[in-house]
């Protein structure tokens, strides 16, 4: 705050609290060096005003204390005003001239008289100033003569001659000083870092226009009693000096006091010989003036004190509460009395007011916080239950359908639950006729009664209502990845959100976090990761096969569960139908079985192995087998015999880590159940991990109609992962073809063999592939917390080799509009080299077809930036042909 804000000698008197309640008294230089009076008071609006002709810009005004009798003169001038005023009482004059000069933020006090030790020289001050005052009221005719007024119009007509006897030089004079106080005000102004607001009032509005209403008759009464020369105070009305108040910033005043201070002055003389009647007063209810202080409400003291942490007030704002609230009444006297009483001014200081100011400060903020935190917490617990009350409202542009269903055609017992389709995200394509029929435990609401085999994916493959020709007739199929399973590096918006101490790396983690909002959540992504137009898309691709990863949650929960139970089901149903529409047969793959098979997070949780393995290993065998009861007997009613015609009992069993023999047992108990439920579809199982050729010896006499199926990618095989391009392709055409011409024979191999899975990435850069936060092989920062499986070193074909710059995961995964084309050249090889090798089997799954930001992994993205053929069954190469060159591409990506 400026200097001018802070405490000084104004404030030394007994009269500090009262400053507010009185008329004010300033005055102006003159050109002699000494000052002219001006009389300040309170506008109809309850702010400050001054009565005076001319100017009198903001802190061009000086405050002085109350009334000093040594500074009075008779024959000094009075001030006319522009509208008639009743004089205010004659002892109660002006406060002394202060000097101006400032001393570290404080006035000088001037000389004072010598006195004795035992009488304080603030009371010896205030008892020789109302002694001089009375006498000099006597003096003047205190005895009540009408020829008071009289002497006053006197004294106001020769102070005017006076100012307008002044010559030119005095007034230019007069003039260049006030400029230059203005100069050296606004200077001291702009030096504060901070702002004075207005003078606070005291008063609340409803008691300010009760005033205003008695200052009005007043004005009109004092008006007429000033022509005839017979309005008076009586020297008993207030036997003390003015209270003292330093103009704020930016205050004007410009009305003088009349019946708003008479009101005032009769209520203290009440009050003070015990006759106080606050309706005499002209209040009409005097409970209604002390009502805001009995209820604690806030009312605002002056700026000055306010500023410097002095207000007792302040304790009642911090009870009450905000506002200007309150008004007079004996209360806040009787507490403004006990300050002017008890506050010795001389034991405070600029420091410690700034310390109890920002105390009060402090303590305000702490108060908000303790209001706003609860409100906060309260609404959010209102708003999460509501949102497990009541599931998300579908989206406008996906739910049409429900204007033709009548709600009341929904029962109330399936209201809310998941036969009600006003609570479905997504209705496109769904049969919304409510039925409450299950297959197998499983409902079919959703699904239309009728359907129509007759579509065909292209013109190399037969119709759904006709038969394929599998092991002569290759599979050409992509993989649905990350869409009903969640995966991170398929779908790292989920999880990129959230740091790692939250501890998100999975579907379970993912549900456990989103709370009551993952079905909210988690459906919006089953509706729009996948839609129809990404099956026409398969098709138009040359795509004639879609492996469906699902998981054991689209059936059922147990109680330890956080997934989001059945909503991926009705998903799953509708993918089935987009697939008979395009003539896509489908792969069904349970790609999370109770327990989690191999501890991976596209299990749904990654960890241990909790199925045939740990405590409750055969407990989650023993789930998986009826999970896959009812879903056997789903799926081998009539609608399906055509369009699922793979039928996959769990992915990636990890038999490294498992006993081989507790696998190979529950696979022939696992597809006895599914045949036997009238399945006839191929039933394939996943390799665990094996050498292809130890399948040669395993399952050979177990049940019919099975189908090996191998997972195949270079980027995890720490010898392959750090070939370079041209090798990668070469491994492929001379290796791999082999390996699969040998595991599809049953002579030389297992029998009928499938690669389910495969990508043509050639690093391991994509983020989340290697799990949330385990870096990756190719630029050596992959650590999964295991010193045997650590890669610190980086294992690109540049660090091998000493060639090239330092490995860098940036190019393979920047934009694909960025990809070089040898870069796209050498990918689409790759991903064909591929194709070739796996046709000698059974055929291909490429893994997978929609990601967000791993183009490497995507068949669509691939396909649309133009590193993958436009019709899958018209590759551009295949092994056996002369691998292309691929110019200048670097072997650091």
């Amino acid at each position: 705050m400026p200097n001018h804000s802070r405490s000084r000698d104004r404030y030394r008197d007994r009269d500090r609290g009262r400053h507010l309640e009185e008329a004010r008294v300033y005055q102006r230089d003159k050109d002699d060096g000494t000052y002219e009076d001006i009389d300040v008071g309170y506008d109809a609006g309850g702010q400050y005003s001054r009565r005076s002709p001319g100017p009198l810009r903001g802190h061009q005004s000086r405050v002085y204390d109350a009334y000093d009798p040594d500074e009075y003169n008779e024959s000094d001038p009075m001030v006319e005003h522009s509208r008639p005023v009743r004089p205010r009482s004659p002892h109660i004059r002006s406060s002394p001239k202060y000097q101006s000069n400032i001393d570290n933020g404080r006035r000088r006090e001037r000389s004072k008289a010598k006195e004795s030790p035992a009488t304080s020289p603030i009371k010896k001050r205030d008892r020789d100033r109302d002694r001089e005052g009375q006498r000099r009221y006597e003096d003047r005719g205190g005895d009540g003569s009408p020829t008071k007024g009289n002497r006053v119009r006197e004294r106001r007509k020769d102070r005017d001659k006076d100012r307008d006897a002044g010559d030119d030089d005095s007034r230019e004079r007069r003039r260049q000083k006030r400029k230059q106080r203005q100069r050296d005000i606004v200077a001291e102004k702009h030096a504060s870092g901070d702002s004075a607001n207005s003078a606070s009032q005291l008063l609340s509005a409803d008691t300010l226009a009760k005033f205003n209403a008695e200052y009005h008759q007043e004005q009109t009464k004092n008006h007429e009693g000033q022509r005839e020369g017979d309005h008076e105070y009586s020297a008993a009305e207030d036997e003390r000096p003015r209270g003292k108040h330093r103009q704020r910033k930016g205050e004007f005043m410009d009305k003088e006091p009349h019946g708003y201070d008479k009101l005032r002055i009769e209520r203290r003389r009440q009050r003070r010989e015990g006759t106080l009647n606050e309706k005499t007063l002209g209040y009409e209810d005097a409970e209604e003036m002390d009502a805001p202080r009995k209820k604690g409400k806030a009312r605002m003291a002056s700026g000055a004190i306010i500023e410097e942490g002095r207000s007792p007030e302040l304790k009642l704002r911090r009870r009450g509460g905000g506002g200007g609230g309150g008004g007079g009444g004996s209360v806040f006297s009787a507490r403004w009395r006990r300050r002017d009483e008890d506050d010795d001014p001389s034991e405070d200081d600029g420091g410690s007011r700034r310390r109890k100011k920002w105390v009060w400060i402090g303590i305000g903020v702490v108060a908000l916080l303790l209001i706003i935190i609860p409100v906060a917490v309260i609404e959010s617990k209102k708003h999460q239950q509501s949102s497990s009350s009541s599931p998300a409202q579908p989206q406008s542009t996906l739910n049409s359908g429900l204007k033709n269903v009548d709600p009341n055609s929904i029962p109330a017992s399936a209201k809310g639950t998941y036969l009600d389709p006003f609570t479905w995200y997504d209705t496109r394509d769904f049969n919304l006729t409510y039925t409450n029929k299950t297959v197998g435990g499983l409902p079919v609401m959703g699904l239309f009664s009728t359907w129509n085999d007759s579509a065909r994916a292209n013109d190399h493959v037969p119709p759904l209502n006709q038969s394929f020709s599998y092991g002569s007739q290759p599979i050409r199929g992509v993989n649905l990845g990350g869409w009903l399973s969640i995966e991170p590096f398929i779908t790292p918006s989920l999880f990129s959100k959230y740091s790692s101490s939250d501890g998100v790396i999975d579907e379970w983690t993912l549900t456990m976090k989103l709370g009551s909002s993952a079905a909210s959540t988690i459906e919006q992504h089953y509706a729009t990761f996948i839609n129809e137009a990404d099956f026409a898309e398969m098709q138009d691709a040359g795509i004639d096969h879609v492996r469906i990863q699902y998981s054991y949650w689209a059936v059922t929960t147990y109680d330890d569960d956080p997934y989001v139970p059945q909503i991926s089901w009705r998903y799953l149903l509708r993918a089935i139908e987009y697939c008979r529409k395009y003539g896509l047969r489908v792969n069904l793959d349970l790609h999370g079985i109770p327990g989690s098979q191999n501890g991976w997070n596209h299990s749904g949780r990654q960890g241990t192995i909790g199925w045939l393995n740990g405590p409750s290993g055969q407990v989650n065998a023993q789930r998986a087998l009826e999970i896959h009861d009812q879903l056997s007997q789903f799926f081998a009613q009539p609608r399906y015999k055509n369009v699922v015609t793979i039928y996959g009992l769990v992915n990636e069993p990890r038999m490294l880590s498992l006993s081989v023999e507790a696998v190979l047992n529950w696979t022939t108990q696992a597809t006895k159940l599914v045949q036997k439920n009238g399945v006839t579809a191929h039933i394939a199982f996943h390799d665990g991990f094996l050498d292809l050729a130890k399948w040669k010896y395993m399952l050979k006499d177990g049940p019919s109609n099975m189908l090996l199926d191998t997972h195949q990618y270079t980027i995890f095989n720490l010898g392959e992962v750090r070939l370079n391009h041209s090798a990668k392709v070469q491994l492929i055409c001379n290796d791999w073809v082999k390996m699969i011409s040998q595991a599809n024979s049953q002579t030389d191999g297992w029998g009928p063999t499938i690669c389910g899975e495969f990508s043509q990435a050639d690093t391991d850069c994509t983020q989340y592939l290697n799990n949330v936060n385990q870096g990756a092989r190719w630029i050596g920062t992959f650590n999964n917390n295991d010193a045997s499986s650590n890669v610190l070193t980086p294992l690109c074909p540049a660090a091998s080799n000493n060639q090239g710059p330092t490995c860098s995961c940036d190019p393979t995964n920047a934009n694909p509009s960025s990809f070089s084309s040898d870069y796209k050249k050498f990918l689409q090889t790759y991903a064909e080299a591929q194709f070739s090798a796996y046709e000698k089997g059974w055929g291909w799954f490429y893994w997978t077809w929609q990601t967000e930001s791993a183009p490497e992994w995507s068949y669509k993205q691939a396909r649309d930036n133009g590193f993958m053929p436009q019709k899958a069954y018209q590759p551009a190469f295949k092994c056996g042909e002369t691998i292309p060159d691929f110019g200048s591409l670097p072997e650091y990506y």
